[in-house]
This record gives C-alpha cells, sequence and structure tokens, in this order.
C-alpha cells in the first residue's frame, strides 16, 4: 500500500517535490512541453532568459523526478529531445491554472506593491 505524504511534516519528501514542482524553471519547462516534444534549444529559446547551465540541472532533476525523458537519437551531432512523462504531464493542469492567475493578477500585485513600498 502506498502511502500519501504530509507537507506539514518537516521530515517529509513532500516539501521536496512542491520545491521542485514550485521552481519557475520546472514550470515553464512544463508549459513549453505541453504540446510535445522539444530540444534543448527550443526550450531555451522559448522559456528565454534561462542560462543554460541552470536549464541544464533543472532538466536533470526533471528527469531524476520522473517528470520528464531525455531521448538521445544516434546522429552526427547527436539529437536530444525532452518529452513529459504520464506523470509530468499531470502538472500541465494545475500549472496551467496558477499561470492563468498570476497572469491575471499582475496588475492587482504590481499595485499592491508599489503601494506597500511607498509606505515602506
Amino acid at each position: 500500500m502506498v502511502t500519501k505524504g504530509n507537507a506539514f511534516d518537516p521530515n517529509c519528501p513532500t516539501r521536496t517535490i512542491l520545491d521542485r514542482i514550485g521552481d519557475k524553471w520546472t514550470v515553464l519547462v512544463v508549459l513549453s512541453l505541453r504540446n510535445g516534444p522539444l530540444r534543448f534549444t527550443e526550450l531555451r529559446d522559448g522559456i528565454g532568459r534561462v542560462a543554460p547551465k541552470v536549464l541544464t540541472q533543472t532538466l536533470r532533476r526533471m528527469e531524476r523526478d520522473g517528470l520528464i525523458t531525455r531521448e538521445v537519437y544516434p546522429e552526427i551531432p547527436p539529437r536530444v529531445v525532452y518529452t513529459l512523462t504520464p506523470m509530468g504531464a499531470s502538472l500541465i493542469e494545475p500549472i496551467s491554472v496558477i499561470t492563468d492567475w498570476a497572469e491575471t493578477h499582475v496588475p492587482a500585485i504590481t499595485k499592491a506593491q508599489a503601494a506597500y513600498d511607498e509606505l515602506a
């Protein structure tokens, strides 16, 4: 029987998982791959402003966590393609909802930040 984690337990790995899926680069990789497999440069260019080293680290962690697969084709030069696994694809809907919420509320949040900063 598989037991469910408890995010409020400081020793539960759920916290690490939440940290991973809450990372902005992971979010953007999931959204980028939602329409199908992409090569590294396609991911990097689509995401924008991500250092190759940071993207590589993010992709390795996501592969280790079972969220994406990395397929290397024996060509010259080698072609590497990243694809969401079924578990990774199950993040598309919740991440899309949160992304939509963030995009919708940007003006209100920016306004609240400016008002707060004005008082500080």
